[in-house]
């Protein structure tokens, strides 16, 4: 049960994240997490929205370049060492995190997490095996509804 998650190609000048921001706000779509790295001329926005299929056509008809991917969203506790709890188990099974980032929403307890974390597509399934078979909570489309 993964996640949607939009990898939007994005100018690296100054302005482009408040334009999105925008757009998705005026059409009613939250930003539920995202992560932002830029290299030269050009970034790139992954986000989950809380309407995932709405942003993507918003930002589609827009003229905005971007492909969709699906992530692994789980819990993990919020104390030293709980990021760990995820890390562990798929670093015992030789899957490889190409990249990890937090959620804005909580399941209303503040001793845990939400993480979206982004593994090879040959590694998906079997991540979401390991993670739940270590007792790792992995949100699916109950995610949008934080």
């Amino acid at each position: 049960m993964p996640v949607k998650e939009i990898d939007l190609t994005l100018k690296n000048e100054p302005g482009q994240l408040s334009m999105v921001s925008e757009i998705l706000g005026t059409n009613g779509i939250d930003i539920i997490a995202f992560y932002v790295s830029t290299k030269g001329e050009h970034g790139s926005l992954r986000f989950v929205a809380n309407d995932p299929d709405r942003a993507i056509t918003v930002l589609k008809a827009r003229g905005y370049k971007m492909k969709i991917e699906e992530a692994v969203a789980c819990v993990t506790p919020h104390h030293p060492g709980g990021l760990n709890s995820i890390l562990k188990p798929l670093k015992k099974e030789g899957i490889n995190v190409d990249y990890i980032y937090p959620c804005l929403s909580q399941l209303g307890n503040e001793s845990t997490a939400i993480l979206i974390v982004g593994v090879a597509a040959k590694d998906r399934e079997r991540t979401l095996n390991v993670l739940k078979e270590n007792w790792i909570k992995v949100l699916g489309e109950e995610l949008y509804r934080l």
